[in-house]
């Protein structure tokens, strides 16, 4: 194969794709300075209040391992708290505090924008074309993926 031919490749296009859409979405909220991740964290997390950490990474398909080091940036940034399941002591539960729950609503707008930037060079058929093949890929693909989602985890 040469270079030429790799890059038209579908996992070289998902990957330049996914690089575009990190920068793009790093650019739009860089007054938060939050990643991609940590943003569906604190979504989910506002979503599922006393979520463990194990099913908030089946719920928005992270590596369990790499979700931690995402909580504990999180909670050093005082956006989120851990306190433990009255059920199971050995459980952390999460929650959002106020000032999570405030950055999370404040990066809405600028989340939405990443959105629209990424799509934008797309005429609006094809953005709905596009999304509607790669939601389906996506979900057929889903237990081929190191985390796959599992939304009622």
């Amino acid at each position: 194969m040469q270079l030429k031919d790799l890059q038209k490749q579908p996992g070289h296009l998902i990957r330049r794709a996914q690089q575009i859409a990190v920068a793009i979405f790093i650019e739009e909220c860089a007054a938060f300075d939050l990643t991609p991740v940590q943003y569906a964290a604190l979504v989910a997390i506002a979503d599922n209040e006393g979520i463990d950490a194990t099913r908030l990474s089946a719920q928005i398909a992270f590596d369990r391992s790499t979700l931690g080091n995402v909580l504990e940036r999180l909670e050093t940034r005082g956006f989120v708290e851990r306190y433990p399941s009255p059920d199971d002591k050995r459980i952390k539960l999460l929650k959002l505090t106020a000032q999570g729950r405030a950055v999370a609503r404040r990066a809405e707008a600028p989340v939405s924008r990443a959105q629209e930037r990424i799509l934008a060079p797309l005429s609006p058929k094809d953005r709905r074309v596009f999304l509607e093949l790669l939601a389906q890929l996506v979900e057929i693909n889903n237990e081929a993926s190191r985390a796959p989602q599992r939304l009622t985890a």
